[in-house]
């Protein structure tokens, strides 16, 4: 994908996303389907952020955009209570891949990696803020409230500037995207596999740990 500098500079300053404004070339419809859990476990162009043992017998992939509001809910609702009974005590694996259904969530994810870089425990926290805080960042000037984020985090304008001016990252992300669509069917945010199984948005932590469960058993 290529966007100038001031497109996407228009894009992360307006005060409201467009209806079905989605760059990354995301609307499209797909059938659900289970996939392979050999090639999902494939790392994203960008590497894989995880959280839990990689050798653990269950592993959960989601599929998330930061402006997704269905994810936010997850985030606050759900995902703490895997956290705590099964990503904590290293029962299972957790992986978050990227999948931005606008340019503000692009840029979200962007920051995120960036101050993560390859400590996912750093990684996930600003996920966690991002989720927390999505109506103040992606309804506003979301260039101005994601430097805010970054400066909490230590980093400089500089460093900013040149995160969300990083095309290669870019590129990669939505590279990572046409992969989970092609290959497993991804159309919306936010999808999960459990080992294979797919949950759509909307699964109650009962749903997960049905599944969890099971395999911890197998």
């Amino acid at each position: 994908m290529i966007l100038t500098r001031r497109e996407f500079t228009v894009a992360l300053s307006a005060t409201a996303l467009v209806a079905g404004f989605s760059p990354l070339g995301l609307i499209r419809s797909a059938m659900a389907q289970d996939a392979n859990p050999a090639e999902l476990a494939q790392p994203v162009p960008l590497g894989d952020m995880a959280l839990g043992p990689a050798n653990a017998p269950v592993t959960i992939i989601e599929y998330a955009s930061m402006s997704c509001g269905h994810c936010a809910e997850f985030q606050k609702t759900v995902f703490p209570k895997i956290k705590a009974e099964y990503i904590d005590t290293n029962k299972i694996r957790y992986i978050f891949r990227e999948f931005p259904l606008d340019i503000k969530a692009a840029a979200g994810s962007m920051l995120a990696r960036c101050v993560g870089k390859d400590d996912p425990k750093k990684y996930f926290a600003v996920v966690d803020i991002l989720f927390a805080t999505q109506n103040d960042w992606v309804l506003k000037d979301t260039s101005e409230q994601l430097r805010r984020v970054a400066k909490q985090a230590g980093m400089n304008d500089e460093t900013f500037n040149a995160c969300l001016a990083n095309q290669s990252m870019l590129d990669a992300m939505k590279k990572g995207q046409d992969q989970a669509f092609e290959k497993f069917k991804v159309d919306s945010t936010p999808t999960f596999f459990v080992n294979g199984t797919k949950l759509k948005g909307g699964a109650s932590f009962e749903d997960f740990k049905k599944l969890i469960d099971q395999g911890l058993k197998s």
